[in-house]
């Protein structure tokens, strides 16, 4: 009996991380298109239900944004060839609950090479038969 409960343990212990390595994939994914500008690799990693928000953190005060998955990806798409940037994910905590995940991601922003900004992403997933998609995303902005 105890083996079998150890069996058990085990079997859902390794099936948790497999998901949260699955989710975290997901998000890698989303950034490999993020930085190459590649609209089509980030839209592939989204829901088309999509939210994306922000909170701006600023010395002249706060600002909640909502930003269309639609404005979203023209703005990726009509960035400077010339410019680079990188967001660098930090770490991740990941939680999964059978079809949903959540994802808490520090980041610092760099454009050019040069420091922006830095924050936290939180990111939702719903699991769909093609696998993890990402439903919203919500992150803050502070220099």
């Amino acid at each position: 009996m105890r083996q079998a409960l150890l069996i058990l343990f085990l079997l859902f212990g390794f099936s948790g991380q497999a998901q949260k390595a699955e989710v975290e994939q997901t998000i890698q994914t989303f950034f490999e298109g993020f930085h190459a500008k590649d609209t089509l690799k980030i839209k592939s990693t989204c829901s088309d239900k999509l939210v994306l928000q922000s909170i701006s953190e600023t010395a002249k005060g706060n600002k909640f944004s909502t930003e269309t998955p639609k404005e979203f990806l023209i703005s990726m798409a009509t960035i400077p060839a010339d410019m680079q940037f990188e967001e660098r994910i930090l770490s991740y905590n990941i939680q999964v609950d059978g079809t949903m995940a959540h994802a808490w991601t520090p980041y610092e922003f760099y454009i050019n090479g040069k420091f922006s900004h830095k924050g936290v992403n939180a990111f939702t997933l719903f699991k769909t038969a093609e696998g993890w998609k990402i439903v919203h995303l919500i992150d803050t902005r502070r220099k």
